[in-house]
């Protein structure tokens, strides 16, 4: 309820009002609401025309007691501004508003098997249909696989270590598409910044960058391991500039490269000419870097696309077994990268 301009109380539309405005029935209405077929184009138009008009918003409390459905679903995320984990969000919410469902999210500090549980479980309680979690942790992946609910659950971001539906981004395969890009450039071998050890992202490129260079017989330098932050970066940048022979990097992410970038200027090594540089995400302020950043793109709206998907696909029981979902990465190629200069 509401009032007007002169404080008379105002009735908020109903059902029936949509209804008599756009010249249908009541049934009609809740057709066009919920979906469904087989209702003309230009009636469907009409309603939706009168709904605008009187601002009607449907009461989906009342709906989910009819259709047994909340079209809700719950995400587990993590309470993180790291570019990869909050784009992932971001592409299963817009995913899911596309797809007419609503969102509610659990962000957690700490992504623990107790934690995880509890989450899911506040979820459950608020009536989701189905749980994404975000999984980019090997501990969060444990957990994901002792989780006990009676809703449907996927896994986003997590490799191929878990029994539950997932999807993930080729991480392997785009390191291994950065790592090959460089040695065909000319390169002897190619130094790698990581991520931390216990992210699923970090060793899936790690070791992407390894197989890479190994099958191409090319030396395996000492791993510079960072914290995904442009700080770790420049450290490692430090370290990298006080070896003569380095002429190739592949960083794990963006900001690590970023503060690589600043360590080689300070330091007096000028990328793409002494040493090429190649990131992972294309953040969207990688393009204005100095030199603008060679990356490795990730799809996150498919990401969310494809999870979403495969979440539906078990709220309506279509028969699959376990589901290993990946969304394949793309080289991005700019300025920070060049042949090896032979000096």
């Amino acid at each position: 309820m509401g009032t007007d301009s002169t404080g008379t109380e105002q009735r908020q539309p109903v059902m029936a009002d949509v209804a008599k405005l756009a010249g249908v029935s009541h049934q009609t209405v809740s057709r066009v609401l919920n979906g469904a077929p087989h209702v003309r184009p230009d009636t469907r138009d009409r309603v939706l025309a009168a709904i605008r008009e009187l601002d009607y918003r449907p009461n989906s409390a009342a709906r989910a007691l009819v259709t047994r459905r909340s079209q809700t679903l719950g995400v587990v995320s993590f309470d993180s501004t790291l570019y990869g984990p909050a784009s992932m969000l971001d592409g299963i919410e817009r995913a899911a508003r596309s797809a007419g469902y609503f969102v509610s999210v659990a962000s957690l500090r700490s992504l623990d098997g107790r934690s995880i549980q509890e989450a899911v479980d506040r979820l459950r309680d608020q009536g989701v249909e189905g749980v994404m979690v975000i999984a980019p942790q090997t501990s969060t992946v444990s957990a994901v696989a002792r989780l006990s609910s009676s809703v449907p659950v996927v896994a986003v971001g997590s490799g191929n270590q878990t029994q539950v539906p997932m999807v993930s981004v080729g991480n392997r395969s785009g390191a291994e598409a950065a790592t090959r890009h460089l040695l065909d450039l000319g390169h002897r071998t190619v130094h790698h910044v990581a991520g931390p050890a216990n992210w699923l992202e970090s060793q899936d490129r790690e070791e992407g960058w390894r197989r890479t260079l190994e099958a191409a017989g090319a030396p395996v330098p000492e791993v510079e391991r960072g914290d995904w932050s442009a700080r770790s970066g420049y450290q490692a940048g430090l370290r990298i500039a006080g070896l003569g022979n380095v002429t190739a990097v592949f960083c794990a992410n963006d900001h690590m490269a970023l503060g690589l970038l600043r360590a080689l200027h300070e330091a007096g090594r000028s990328v793409p000419g002494d040493i090429s540089v190649v990131g992972f995400d294309d953040i969207p302020e990688a393009a204005y870097f100095i030199p603008p950043l060679t990356t490795v793109r990730q799809d996150f709206g498919e990401l969310g696309r494809r999870a979403l998907e495969l979440l539906v696909d078990e709220l309506e029981g279509v028969a699959h077994p376990p589901s290993q979902v990946q969304i394949s990465a793309e080289m991005v190629l700019r300025r920070s990268v060049g042949p090896v200069v032979r000096r």
